[in-house]
């Protein structure tokens, strides 16, 4: 797998052009539709040009009812999937549907238009754009997530966006899936992603990743593999289903955190139907979290896990752990939640 420090080292370096898929966009968005009728959707991290988020809602455009499409890009004006970035201005595209009934977008129905500065989406001319969409959907940068996701929730937007497993922990992103202003989309944590990148970075992943971990050949064409789940505040039918609970609970099975008031479950399926208190999850939990079934009341681990009152354990460290047998255990980092009755 390659780590969220490979992702940071590519995005510090510029070499952080990760070019989502286009089936991997239609297999998500296929679940939002409802939600994209009469709405202007702004994809503001992609070269319009070539980013396969604005081909997706250019060649759906008639048929998710949309009202306009925006995009914008980040120090580029040349059509090349894998600037450089290094023009200071950039452009924007405005699309307005297809005039002529052909349901093929081209060149001619597009409103190319200049930025007057390098298309960072923290310009003024990029938030003026932004406070016009009704919905976001993109891929931002991961090294930038923390700002990205906080101008969103800054100006009231909807959103799809891709983003690193990891931004779930950060402090100023799990409380706002704590409160339901940020919940994970249809796909399952469980699968990484595959993305196109530049032929610099795929030096360097050749270099220090195996085939199959940190990048893979599919159909003759280098593909870097990376995690990524996409986080929205659009609801989906999955939010609502019921995790259905079997297992009964034990002492043995289910041991009390030492530092904290709370037993551990190790594998989201055996979170048990009969215990009223709190509980430890892993973080796959998120991919069948129901509002309407569980509460969440925290993390259980690192700065956030001090909130609740966890105390530090055996390591030092603010992380919830179990003494079995005598012997201490901290396990991977922990939702904790409260199954409502």
């Amino acid at each position: 797998m390659a780590t969220n420090r490979t992702l940071q080292r590519a995005k510090a370096g510029r070499n952080d052009e990760f070019y989502t898929q286009l089936s991997d966009i239609e297999n998500e968005l296929k679940h939002y539709r409802p939600h994209f009728k009469g709405k202007t959707v702004l994809c503001n991290c992609d070269d319009p040009r070539v980013s396969n988020f604005f081909k997706y809602f250019a060649l759906n455009f008639e048929m998710l009812g949309l009202k306009r499409l925006i995009a914008t890009c980040y120090k580029n004006n040349e059509p090349d999937i894998f600037s450089q970035n290094t023009a200071q201005q950039a452009v924007y595209i405005i699309y307005d549907g297809d005039p002529n009934g052909n349901r093929v977008p081209n060149p001619a129905e597009m409103e190319v238009l200049p930025l007057q500065g390098d298309g960072d989406f923290r310009s003024e001319e990029c938030i003026a754009l932004l406070k016009q969409a009704d919905i976001v959907c993109t891929n931002p940068p991961f090294s930038l997530f923390r700002e990205y996701i906080g101008q969103l929730i800054l100006y009231d937007k909807k959103f799809i966006i891709l983003g690193n497993p990891a931004a779930m922990h950060y402090t100023d992103v799990f409380p706002l899936i704590k409160d339901n202003k940020l919940w994970l989309g249809f796909k399952s944590m469980s699968s990484d992603m595959l993305f196109g990148v530049s032929e610099e970075y795929e030096r360097m992943l050749r270099s220090s990743k195996k085939e199959g971990s940190g990048w893979r050949i599919v159909d003759g064409k280098f593909m870097g593999r990376a995690p990524a789940i996409w986080y929205t505040n659009l609801d989906i039918p999955k939010r609502h289903e019921d995790l259905i609970l079997y297992k009964r609970y034990t002492p043995e099975e289910y041991p009390k955190y030492d530092n904290y008031d709370a037993i551990n479950v190790d594998n989201v399926a055996d979170i048990p139907c009969d215990y009223d208190g709190n509980m430890g999850v892993p973080d796959s939990f998120l991919d069948r979290y129901n509002p309407e079934q569980f509460e969440i009341i925290g993390l259980g681990c690192g700065d956030l896990a001090k909130i609740i009152g966890v105390q530090r354990n055996y390591r030092g460290r603010t992380d919830v752990a179990y003494t079995v047998n005598g012997v201490s255990k901290c396990p991977y980092s922990r939702i904790i939640i409260k199954r409502k009755i």
